[in-house]
């Protein structure tokens, strides 16, 4: 072997046996080598896990929260560390992780990262004003108009000339109804590019906006204004009535509201009290009870001119689902209505309208409706139904 590799002109058959030698050696070499597993590596059963979390492999950024691998956070450190970079430098890294967001529409982290610049209290004012600006742009996507708002006039406040945060936040003024800031950054823009067409476009959707803002308002105050004359009338025609209502105390006048007025049962609650349409004649909401079989019939809207035989035969007019033994016709029934001021009831006279049976001492309105309980004439319901145990009203 010594002698082939001191020789310098070598046959094909040398040249061949010389490496044959080496391929030899080397097998000795390794075989001779310690026998032990390679435990270095990842699992083999969570190598793509752990391939993705690796820095040169990964996909996506960590979230918060991830768990974060040992190469990434040197290189965070590398990219964040105080001391590594100057506050400017800090500042840009955070306004490339905010586009990066941007860019795959995480408007929260690029909140978050154009904040974390902003908090570098970096000096240089083209910087502060690029964060501010693209702060606002991700509060704009998340519409939250007001903070986008405040962002571009930040922008503005530390680059006046910067077109981008003028027409950003001329496009936040428009959203919040501030229809003066936005025609003065709209025209502040066109005069310095005339051919501006997004802001003409939106100078001209702001005036048509304000406009019909204006009418709609102006509508509303014009629909309030009548709504409020309707319930000085309606209230004037209860209290001519003297109308009582069973939630309020006795001796002492109504305060009427629109609130007592409102039904608080369900089927009626859309169907307040109110006045026809002459403005003479009240309109009531009614609910019929029965009790035998614990339900309820409701009237929307009857007139107080109405008497208590046409509404039974409004209600009779066809028989009741639950009435196996047609017992609830309009001449075998007898109605009451409950004081709940002093625990009794009253039985009601059939020919009277409504208008009589509300002008009774003994009644009150209860719940804003009128309230009736429908039994069988002489029936042991009725006996049932008027010698039931009730409480007077207590007021504190």
């Amino acid at each position: 072997m010594e002698n082939l590799a001191t020789k310098k002109n070598w046959t094909e058959e040398e040249r061949l046996e010389l490496a044959a030698q080496l391929d030899a050696d080397l097998d000795q070499f390794i075989d001779s080598l310690e026998k032990k597993r390679y435990e270095e590596g990842w699992p083999e059963d969570r190598w793509q896990e752990e391939m993705d979390k690796h820095p040169f492999f990964m996909k996506r950024a960590p979230q918060p929260g991830d768990e974060v691998h040992p190469m990434f956070e040197g290189l965070q450190k590398l990219k964040y560390d105080p001391e590594e970079n100057t506050l400017e430098e800090l500042a840009l890294n955070y306004k490339e992780d905010g586009n990066f967001y941007m860019k795959h529409k995480k408007f929260r982290m690029s909140i978050y990262s154009f904040t974390e610049g902003i908090k570098t209290k970096c000096e240089n004012p083209d910087v502060l004003s690029v964060l501010y600006n693209n702060r606002s742009a991700a509060h704009y996507f998340l519409k939250n108009y007001r903070s986008a708002l405040s962002d571009a006039q930040r922008a503005l406040f530390y680059k006046p000339v910067y077109t981008k945060a003028r027409w950003r936040a001329a496009q936040c003024a428009h959203e919040l109804n501030k229809f003066d800031l936005c025609t003065q950054l709209c025209e502040e823009l066109l005069e310095v590019d005339i051919d501006h067409k997004e802001a003409k476009a939106l100078l001209h959707k702001n005036k048509m906006k304000k406009l019909d803002i204006e009418r709609n308002q102006r509508k509303e105050a014009a629909e309030a204004k009548r709504h409020l004359t309707r319930f000085h009338k309606l209230k004037d025609a209860l209290e001519q009535r003297a109308v009582k209502f069973d939630d309020q105390p006795i001796n002492k006048r109504p305060n009427i509201s629109e609130d007592l007025l409102r039904p608080k049962f369900l089927p009626l609650e859309d169907y307040p009290v109110h006045l026809d349409q002459d403005g003479n004649s009240l309109i009531w909401p009614a609910a019929f009870s029965y009790p035998e079989f614990l339900l309820s019939d409701f009237q929307q809207q009857l007139p107080e001119s109405a008497t208590m035989t046409d509404c039974l035969n409004t209600l009779f007019a066809e028989p009741l689902p639950c009435d196996k033994t047609l017992s609830y016709r309009p001449e075998a029934v007898n109605v009451y209505y409950e004081n709940r001021k002093v625990g009794c009831v009253h039985k009601v006279s059939p020919n009277k309208t409504l208008r009589e049976i509300v002008d009774e001492k003994s009644f009150f309105v209860s719940g804003g409706a009128l309230l009736f309980y429908v039994v069988p004439k002489e029936s042991r319901v009725e006996q049932e139904f008027i010698h039931q145990q009730r409480r007077p009203m207590v007021y504190s």
